[in-house]
């Protein structure tokens, strides 16, 4: 066989939970691509404990399975539009995609969004519609939608006539037919080999491109992209294009190929394969790595620009060291400067502040999920509000803006769309079936911030809410965000029944009794608007007219307790989270409450 005409390259795409990573695993299993490692593990292609904890693909991992004589590379991407920059560099590695749509749902908010990219890099679809075992799976009509979607997305004719394989990666089966269950995955093998052509192998040395980066504190940092031309030789040395337009020679230290779950060190690989190279020093994505004096650049791969920013600051609060070492501003640096190693999509700034950091990121998940990270790994430190970040575009105030689909019991239709048009959204369309509707708006990213948790109990947690990045847009004016004050401590102690009793009344408690408090800290949400510093360590005072044993017979409610993406969309921009191993607590920016008064009373003058 000609170099390339044995391997497949394919990415496998869709909308966030539509099971395609579950695909994979089960894909890998049947060629035997676990067998070495004895893994039974389900998502085994979500190896970051984050990734199996929120059911969703973070970081886009490559595979290659073994099929007969062929080898199939599949890389998982992520279906999350926070981290949809991978899902588009990743489609110059490949020469086909696998699109999974879930049988019941069908075509979502970020399924549009991995079509249009393949489609834009003329890449033809292999639908899968996925999770057939669903009680109310509804194969045909999803099959029309995607047509539909891929008419609307303005398709060729070619593109409309795609390939269809109807599986249920739970149930390890696939089959050519919706009326019929498969045995195994083996359509899905037969399909790939079918209709993705092989890799267009060029004649000439050596042109590797850089798609994507990762990270090993042995090895540094490590490219990630295809060879298109030539071969690549561990001990080579190879010239790089830099994205400034300047060259940089460098020396292959290590060279890893793609087996099932494994990278396997090589001696040498040759076009139309994924490799793996170490050595490569500050190689960015999109720069093309060639012999020296014979490198030819390819245009450089797009790199999304961030679209929300907030502050990550050294922790000063009362109780910073409690939970392990005080971190310093060099130690936050340094970390937050070793995430822009393999997130390219990441921007660390300094400020005039030396213990504040800028960090900017695609979107709110994107920023929580490096937040999560950090505190795992035993750091602690503070963030502020996310801001999005405003750009002027041919003399116009331009904002970041949201392509937003939600699906809505009907009872609640009514108070969804009066909160969307608080936020400025714009309805684009509107359809109704069964009992439920589906809304679809643009929307300015700063009116989506802190709403998913209002979404949730307007829909009684029924409501489906999904949205992709939709481009910078003329600025659509102020949106008012939370109207309510914060409970406030007023005093450093510990919370006692008696003093939280006390407080219930103004409003909705955040912490239980016991939980340790410091002045400014913020302990719950006022009924009001206004602030209310309020004293949660009272304590009963006894007297010998009463039994210290006679109590009230009221109980307290259960507290509201805010998950760390919750705090981040809850605090107001003179408020900050502290973010600990064993804590996540809410405080003012200013923690004294006559500073906090002067500064209000400055800020209304």
């Amino acid at each position: 066989m000609a170099a390339g005409s044995r391997i497949r390259n394919v990415a496998i795409i869709a909308h966030v939970d539509h099971g395609k990573t579950t695909l994979v695993d089960k894909l890998l299993a049947q060629a035997g691509g676990l067998k070495s490692h004895g893994e039974t593990t389900e998502r085994i292609m979500d190896s970051n404990d984050l990734e199996r904890e929120r059911g969703i693909t973070i970081l886009a991992k490559n595979t290659a399975i073994q099929y007969g004589e062929y080898i199939i590379n599949i890389v998982d991407t992520p279906g999350h539009a926070d981290f949809g920059g991978e899902v588009e560099r990743i489609m110059k590695m490949v020469d086909g995609v696998l699109l999974v749509v879930d049988a019941f749902e069908g075509c979502m908010p970020q399924t549009r969004f991995v079509m249009r990219k393949a489609i834009e890099q003329g890449l033809k679809p292999i639908v899968v519609v996925n999770k057939m075992d669903r009680e109310n799976a509804r194969p045909a009509e999803v099959v029309d939608e995607v047509l539909d979607l891929l008419i609307d997305l303005g398709a060729d004719e070619e593109d409309l006539d795609f390939p269809v394989v109807y599986a249920s990666a739970v149930g390890g089966w696939a089959s050519t037919r919706y009326t019929e269950a498969g045995r195994d995955m083996v359509p899905i093998y037969e399909s790939i080999l079918r209709y993705v052509p092989a890799p267009k192998v060029e004649e000439g040395s050596l042109r590797f491109q850089v798609t994507l980066l990762d990270y090993n504190d042995y090895l540094g940092r490590i490219a990630i992209g295809r060879i298109s031309r030539g071969s690549l030789r561990a001990g080579g040395t190879v010239e790089i294009a830099k994205r400034d337009g300047g060259r940089e020679q460098a020396r292959v230290t290590k060279l890893f190929g793609f087996r099932g779950l494994e990278r396997i060190e090589m001696d040498e690989i040759e076009a139309g394969d994924m490799a793996a190279v170490a050595g490569l020093g500050k190689v960015s994505v999109g720069e093309t790595a060639g012999l020296p004096g014979e490198v030819e650049a390819l245009p450089l791969l797009k790199i999304d620009e961030p679209t929300l920013q907030m502050n990550f600051l050294v922790n000063n609060s009362p109780f910073a060291g409690r939970d392990g070492e005080p971190v310093t501003a060099r130690k936050l640096a340094a970390r937050l400067l070793r995430e822009t190693e393999t997130d390219v999509s990441l921007r660390v700034d300094e400020t005039e502040r030396p213990e504040v950091f800028t960090v900017s990121g695609r979107g709110e998940l994107h920023l929580s999920i490096l937040i999560e990270t950090m505190r795992r790994e035993g750091m602690e430190f503070q963030v502020s509000m996310p801001q999005v970040i405003v750009k002027e575009i041919d003399g116009a105030k331009c904002e970041p803006f949201e392509y937003m689909m939600a699906d809505v019991p009907e009872e609640a239709v009514g108070t969804v769309m009066e909160k969307m048009g608080s936020r400025r959204g714009e309805l684009l369309n509107m359809e109704t079936k069964g009992g439920w509707t589906r809304l679809a708006y643009s929307i300015p990213a700063r009116g989506l911030v802190g709403f998913r948790t209002e979404f949730l109990t307007d829909t009684k947690g029924y409501g489906i809410m999904n949205h992709t990045y939709d481009g910078y847009k003329p600025w659509k004016g102020e949106i008012s965000r939370r109207r309510n004050g914060a409970l406030i401590a007023w005093e450093t102690g510990v919370a006692k029944t008696y003093g939280l009793l006390n407080v219930e009344s103004r409003g909705t408690l955040f912490i239980a009794p016991g939980t340790d408090v410091y002045e400014g800290m913020i302990v719950g949400e006022n009924s009001r608007e206004q602030d209310l510093a309020v004293n949660v360590c009272k304590e009963k005072q006894m007297s010998n007219m009463r039994s210290s044993t006679k109590e009230e017979t009221v109980k307290l409610k259960a507290p509201r307790n805010l998950s760390l993406e919750q705090s981040i969309e809850y605090i107001a921009d003179d408020e900050l989270v502290e973010v600990t191993p064993k804590s996540i607590r809410l405080r003012k920016l200013t923690l004294q409450k006559n500073e906090r008064e002067k500064y209000e009373k400055a800020r209304r003058l």
